[in-house]
């Protein structure tokens, strides 16, 4: 269950993760390793088929999200020696996180998932999530589910976000009730 709901519009909560490739990766709350927008996957781990596609699609669609100015990275629960397993096995060439900790999960508002069994994976993992995050670190787009099944089309992503920048269109959905 998610104890925190992120909004469109706020910042991006501050996490940070090891690379598969070495070095850390930190995102959020002003963050400025980068003047790009940010694309952060939140993949499942390397036990599920679906995210595996996924990721391999993401890397067919890399190049272009990086003409749209974004930096693609994906993140999961996941230790390094599966994490460097899913970065090799479906030839992954944008940064791979791994050791996503349950409190991150938490702060990013997912959906978290006991395994059904230990063929499935050997700890609580995150369901999916997707954050299009602004140079100034507040979350333009975001998606989370709480089923590997349910997950935006990549290139749905990459034509909102190049009619965004394009058209300067605001961040939507975030009318108070």
């Amino acid at each position: 269950m998610t104890s925190n709901k992120l909004t469109a519009g706020q910042a991006f909560p501050k996490i940070e993760v090891p690379l598969v490739s070495g070095g850390k990766l930190a995102i959020g709350n002003g963050t400025a390793d980068t003047k790009k927008w940010r694309l952060v996957i939140i993949y499942r781990g390397k036990h599920c088929p679906i995210c595996m596609r996924y990721l391999t699609q993401l890397e067919s669609l890399k190049g272009e999200f990086e003409e749209a100015g974004l930096d693609v990275v994906a993140i999961s629960g996941d230790g390094q020696e599966k994490a460097d397993a899913v970065t090799k096995d479906n030839a992954l060439s944008f940064p791979v996180g791994y050791d996503l900790s349950i409190d991150q999960m938490k702060k990013l508002g997912l959906y978290i998932s006991d395994p059904r069994s230990p063929k499935e994976t050997d700890q609580p993992f995150p369901e999916p999530g997707l954050f299009v995050i602004r140079p100034d670190n507040v979350i333009q787009i975001i998606d989370i589910s709480n089923a590997p099944f349910a997950r935006p089309e990549l290139g749905a992503i990459l034509r909102g976000v190049k009619f965004i920048r394009e058209n300067d269109y605001p961040i939507r959905g975030t009318h108070a009730a």
